[in-house]
């Protein structure tokens, strides 16, 4: 009897975890399965002209969530040369967001990535756990064509020339 309290506790704390400020969508998968398809946003942290929505699987009475997961991200503000001059120009790029997915180390990461010759920033969301031999990932593009820093890019690119 005196678990009860403790088990009433987790779950609850289980449950509420799944609350959060950036979820904008919420989809059931049926009467008879705790597992719900979620969506979020996020601005990029750097270029604050760029929103993505993931859509993840979370399973609210699991100790682990599905590795699935989808993306896309969309140019929704502004986008500068000062921001860019933020992004991280490697070819590994950063890590941008990350969530939990199980209690043992599957997280779900999203790493922004430049492309410099085509000038599109692209979010790769992606597990960090094998599930069925594979690495579940998604992909999406934010071209900066239009943008503030595409005319300063290109500027500096013809006078480089």
């Amino acid at each position: 009897m005196k678990k009860l309290p403790l088990i009433t506790g987790l779950l609850a704390a289980a449950l509420l975890s799944g609350c959060s400020d950036d979820e904008v969508g919420d989809v059931s998968l049926g009467l008879f399965t705790t597992k719900d398809i979620k969506i979020q946003t996020f601005n990029d942290p750097e270029v604050d002209g760029v929103t993505c929505h993931i859509s993840h699987v979370k399973a609210d009475l699991d100790f682990a969530d599905p590795s699935d997961m989808g993306i896309s991200c969309r140019q929704t503000g502004p986008i500068t040369m000062p921001m860019m001059d933020n992004v991280d120009r490697s070819i590994n790029g950063e890590v941008i967001f990350r969530a939990s997915k199980s209690f043992l180390f599957k997280t779900l990461k999203i790493r922004r990535i430049y492309d410099e010759k085509s000038k599109t920033l692209m979010y790769l969301s992606y597990s960090t756990k094998e599930t069925q031999g594979s690495y579940k990932h998604s992909l999406s593009t934010v071209p900066l064509y239009g943008s503030e820093a595409w005319t300063a890019l290109t500027a500096k690119e013809q006078a480089e020339q």
